[in-house]
């Protein structure tokens, strides 16, 4: 299989669950799906967002997406407090699958501990190399931009 991968080097990336994280200017962390991620699932249809103003511990939910051959959870790659959903994407899901990383993030989180969870994360050329390599041992080609 064969996929579009763009993958921004300025992001942190939980690559086992394919969701991303970006330290935002006021502390808080904008979370979502990364491309592969979308492209494995296909065209998004649902995008069912919750857990407004609660903690969650990081790998629990945050959400859940519906595609017509997939249906799966949003793991929050940080532990902490969802501060926003993004309504767009409750709305129009197909925002997902057309910009992960722009109109499509999924949500605002106060972290907990961002020190220690980025640590958990690959960020920069190494973990673009590092997400790029594990989706081959997936047996997932990424096409060359």
């Amino acid at each position: 299989m064969q996929l579009e991968c763009l993958l921004p080097e300025d992001l942190y990336y939980w690559i086992e669950k394919h969701v991303w994280a970006h330290e935002e200017a006021n502390g808080t962390v904008r979370i979502g799906i990364t491309d592969p991620a979308q492209s494995l699932a296909g065209k998004i249809v649902v995008a069912h967002l919750r857990s407004l103003g609660k903690t969650l511990e990081r790998g629990k939910s945050v959400g859940t997406l519906e595609s017509g051959k997939w249906v799966g959870p949003i793991p929050i790659p940080v532990r902490g407090e969802v501060l926003e959903l993004n309504e767009e994407v409750r709305a129009d899901p197909g925002l997902l699958n057309r910009d992960p990383y722009g109109a499509g993030w999924v949500a605002r989180v106060r972290p907990v501990d961002w020190d220690a969870d980025r640590r958990d994360m690959q960020t920069g050329e190494q973990g673009v190399a590092t997400y790029r390599e594990a989706l081959v041992q997936q047996g997932i080609a990424c096409k060359e931009a």
